[in-house]
């Protein structure tokens, strides 16, 4: 038997039911804000995300989009398993979400994370030390680039957000 009880998230302050990786997003949303300096109004929670799959809008969301002057700067999903897992998906997301590539996509179990380079697909960070803090964000900013996905890529990178994100679905 499972308890499902209702918790209160640290970001929105809305209540949200603590089944699945909800514990793993609550300790990384207290995280960012705490260890690594970012406001809650830095960060969004469940942003959606619509993908286009065989004609059919697919309606999902990303855990957490971080801020850094008015720019999404890290695609983040937070996961109860293994963080490999989830690389592609987030990293699929991060290019689709806006109108813009995302730079930095992350996967984490709020002990160990993966950042990946959104352009390249690359690793470039495999624990939540090389998280960016808001102050370290902000210092390389200007060298990120918020480039659009090549319209030749989206449609791939649409299967395969939708494919590693089934049990996702918004209802």
């Amino acid at each position: 038997m499972t308890m499902d009880y209702i918790i209160k998230d640290f970001i929105t302050g809305k209540a949200v039911r603590n089944i699945g990786a909800e514990a793993t997003r609550q300790a990384f949303e207290k995280f960012l804000v705490i260890e690594k300096g970012y406001d809650k109004t830095d960060i969004r929670v469940d942003e959606p995300i619509t993908v286009q799959f065989k004609g059919e809008d697919y309606d999902s969301s990303i855990d957490l989009i971080v801020f850094c002057k008015e720019k999404a700067m890290m695609a983040i999903t937070c996961v109860a398993g293994s963080i490999g897992s989830y690389e592609r998906e987030i990293l699929a997301g991060a290019r689709l979400i806006y109108q813009y590539q995302i730079p930095f996509a992350v996967s984490t179990d709020a002990v160990n994370a993966v950042i990946l380079d959104t352009l390249t697909g690359k690793t470039i960070g495999s624990s939540l030390e090389d998280i960016p803090s808001k102050s370290r964000a902000k210092t390389f900013f200007k060298t990120l680039e918020f480039r659009a996905l090549d319209e030749n890529r989206k449609e791939r990178e649409m299967i395969i957000y939708r494919s590693f994100n089934l049990e996702k679905v918004n209802i």
